[in-house]
C-alpha cells in the first residue's frame, strides 16, 4: 500500500512498502540567507541578473557616449528587449538611461539628488568635446536639420565640406597651419569614433547618424551656435587690437 499522510505542523510520511521514510523541508525554502545559484550564471560565483547580450549592452552604454541601432544593433536589440533590467544595473551607480526607440539611439545621464545637495559618487569620466570636435557638431547638426527639414531620408557629408568649416572657424591669430590641420582631422576621427559619422573609416563622404538629433538637441545647438559666434568675436577683437598696436 503506497500514499502520502500529512498533519499541520509535522512531518510528512510517505508509506511505501510497509517502509517509513521522514521528509523535513528543505533548507532553501526556510533560509532566506542561503545562496541561490543564477540559472544564467557565466562564471564561478556568478550572482548577476542580466544575460550574456544584456550585459553587453550594459557594457557599451558605460564604454561609450551612446550606442544605437545602426552602430550597435545586437546590444540595440537586447536593450529593448527589457530596457528596465539594464535600467535598473545604472541606477544603481547613480546614472539614467535615456532612450529613444524612434531614432534607435540610446544613452547615459549622470543623475543629480533631487532638491540639489551633495553629488552623487560617479564612475564617469567626462571628457568634454575639444574646439574643431565642438565646431564640427555644429555643422553636422545644422546640416542634419536643414536636410531634414527639405525631405531627405539619409543625410551625407563630405570630409573635405567639414575641414573647410573648421577652417573658416580657425582663429585670425593662429598660424600654426600645420597644426590646426591635424587637429581638424582628429577632430573628424573622434567623430566617427563616436558612430556620428558612419561608414567606411577611409571613405571620403558619410553619413550623419541620426544620433545626433537626440545628443545635440536644438536648444543645445542654439547655445553652441553663440558660443561660436563669441569665439570669432573675440578672435576679431584680438586681430583689430593686434593691428592698431602694429602700426603704432
Amino acid at each position: 500500500m503506497t500514499g502520502i499522510e500529512s498533519l499541520d505542523g509535522a512531518p510528512v510520511v510517505i508509506v511505501s512498502d510497509d517502509r517509513l521514510m521522514e521528509w523535513e523541508p528543505s533548507e532553501t525554502t526556510d533560509d532566506p540567507e542561503r545562496e541561490v545559484t543564477s540559472s544564467i550564471a557565466l562564471f564561478e560565483g556568478d550572482d548577476g541578473g542580466l544575460e550574456l547580450d544584456q550585459r553587453r549592452a550594459l557594457v557599451a552604454l558605460l564604454k561609450l557616449r551612446f550606442i544605437s541601432g545602426r552602430t550597435h544593433p545586437k546590444e540595440w536589440r537586447a536593450l529593448i528587449r527589457n530596457p528596465r533590467l539594464v535600467r535598473a544595473r545604472l541606477n544603481d551607480l547613480f546614472l539614467q538611461l535615456h532612450l529613444d526607440t524612434e531614432r534607435e539611439v540610446a544613452y547615459k545621464r549622470q543623475v543629480t539628488p533631487e532638491g540639489g545637495g551633495k553629488p552623487f559618487p560617479t564612475l564617469l569620466h567626462d571628457v568634454p568635446w575639444g574646439r574643431e570636435d565642438t565646431i564640427l557638431l555644429v555643422f553636422l547638426r545644422s546640416r542634419f536639420r536643414s536636410e531634414q527639414a527639405a525631405g531627405v531620408g539619409r543625410v551625407f557629408v563630405d570630409r573635405d565640406d567639414m575641414l573647410e568649416f573648421v577652417e573658416q572657424h580657425r582663429p585670425g591669430h593662429a598660424t600654426d597651419e600645420a597644426g590646426d590641420t591635424k587637429r581638424a582631422l582628429k577632430a573628424v576621427e573622434s567623430l566617427y569614433k563616436a558612430g556620428l559619422l558612419l561608414g567606411p573609416s577611409t571613405t571620403e563622404r558619410f553619413e550623419v547618424s541620426s544620433a545626433i538629433e537626440v545628443l545635440l538637441p536644438m536648444e543645445k545647438l542654439a547655445e553652441l551656435l553663440t558660443w561660436l559666434r563669441r569665439q570669432n568675436a573675440t578672435d576679431e577683437n584680438i586681430d583689430a587690437s593686434g593691428a592698431d598696436e602694429n602700426a603704432s
